[in-house]
């Protein structure tokens, strides 16, 4: 499944699932941009990846500001070129029930989840469209299929992403551009999964080791698990595949 020479940006990468789909591409020989709000972690995380032998570049960036990934993708251009593969992995998480979830904890789960995913696909999408090739992956979730208590908003955001991948593989499949989403379950060792857990408790949700007896194969997923399908989804072994959102859950969620 090797790549070598082609390029891809993986935003939110500076640590969890996304960096761990950097180091994934970057061994399957992509070149890589990290952007991240976090710059020194964008900044550690590329020079992870240099040392590995990839040229590697890093941007700090807000992606649901227009005119951040505006300017992130000049720089992401810049160092690298024009990239052939975009992995929307940024995204952000609050809970509660949807009767009382606040106005602005609303607006910023879909500016950074859903207006994110929009704003970087429309910076890298033109190029690829010229060139006639590329691929997109959008890391979604399976409470992007399943509705769940306390997560209604974030739901909402990332069934949007699934939507929002669905149609923009039909808008561009003739173009050589395939658009796919992965949807992790519970995935343990990222900054995401510890927020989670804390806010649970507060509305008495089970740690996450007590919801692992509920999944098929008895155990939390890893970061590197989700990275491996994403690396396959980039690659050319996936040619025939656009459209879809792929469940990473361990047989949790089978739709």
């Amino acid at each position: 499944m090797a790549t070598e020479g082609r390029r891809a940006l993986v935003t939110g990468a500076a640590t969890g699932i996304g960096l761990a789909i950097a180091r994934r591409l970057a061994q399957a020989g992509h070149d890589i941009a990290i952007a991240d709000v976090d710059a020194a972690g964008a900044m550690r995380a590329a020079r992870e990846i240099q040392a590995r032998g990839r040229r590697a570049t890093a941007v700090a960036c807000d992606v649901g500001a227009r005119g951040e990934v505006l300017r992130m993708a000049e720089a992401v251009r810049h160092a690298l070129g024009e990239i052939d593969v975009l992995v929307n992995n940024a995204g952000i998480v609050r809970l509660g029930p949807l009767a009382s979830v606040g106005e602005q904890d609303w607006r910023d789960l879909f500016r950074v989840n859903v207006d994110g995913v929009l704003f970087c696909c429309q910076a890298f999408l033109p190029p690829m469209m010229e060139r006639r090739g590329g691929s997109i992956v959008n890391i979604a979730s399976w409470n992007g299929k399943l509705g769940a208590p306390n997560f209604g908003a974030y739901s909402a955001t990332k069934a949007a992403v699934i939507s929002l991948t669905q149609t923009l593989a039909r808008e561009v499949a003739s173009l050589g551009i395939r658009v796919n989403a992965v949807c992790p379950g519970i995935v343990a060792g990222t900054a995401m999964r510890a927020e989670v857990e804390r806010e649970g408790a507060a509305f008495g949700l089970p740690p996450s080791e007590d919801r692992a007896r509920a999944i098929p194969v008895g155990r939390l997923g890893t970061p590197e698990e989700v990275a491996h399908v994403v690396a396959f989804l980039a690659s050319d072994e996936a040619a025939y595949l656009t459209g879809q959102a792929i469940n990473v859950t361990g047989g949790l969620w089978l739709h």
